[in-house]
Order: structure tokens, then sequence, then C-alpha cells
């Protein structure tokens, strides 16, 4: 059974390698990602926080959170942009030299 399965991931790596002449790349991955699994999570994410600190009336708490999640953003959002780390290392030394 593991040799077969085996067999099977080989020949799926073969097919995979010929249609990108030899290369593996995970850019339709990351496509998926920012797409589909990104809007998801921050839908989750205002969903859970006007759940969780908006019906208590906490919302000091709930600003806090909000916060924490603009930091994620940003952070996701360098994640998935290339070249944007540099970009903005190179704004951040603007900022403090010359």
């Amino acid at each position: 059974m593991t040799a077969l399965f085996l067999d099977i991931v080989q020949q799926s790596a073969d097919i995979v390698a010929q249609q990108n002449n030899g290369e593996f790349t995970t850019n339709n991955l990351s496509d998926w990602i920012v797409k589909n699994l990104v809007p998801l999570l921050l839908l989750t994410v205002a969903l859970l926080l006007l759940w969780l600190g908006g019906g208590r009336g906490d919302n000091a708490g709930v600003m806090k959170r909000v916060g924490g999640v603009f930091v994620a953003l940003a952070i996701i959002g360098i994640a998935v942009n290339p070249g944007s780390g540099a970009k903005i290392g190179s704004w951040l030394a603007g900022l403090f030299g010359g």
C-alpha cells in the first residue's frame, strides 16, 4: 500500500516537473493563500472581536485587540508582498539617517 502511494507521488512530481520546465514553485499556493485564506481569517477575527468584546460593552478591550490585529495585518502584508521588507527597511533607515 505504501509503495503504491509513493509511486503515485513520484509520478505526480514528475508530471509537475515536466509542466514547469523542471522547477518546483509555490506561486500558485501563495496566490491561493492571499486570495482565499487571508480574507477568511480577517472575517473570522472581525467576527470574534465583535462577539467577544462588543456584546459585553468592553470597548477598550476590543480596541486593544484591534491594535494587535493591525500589527498582525502589517506583518502579513510584508510577508505576502515580495520586496516590501527591503522597502520598509530603507524607509525606516531614511527616518533616522540622512
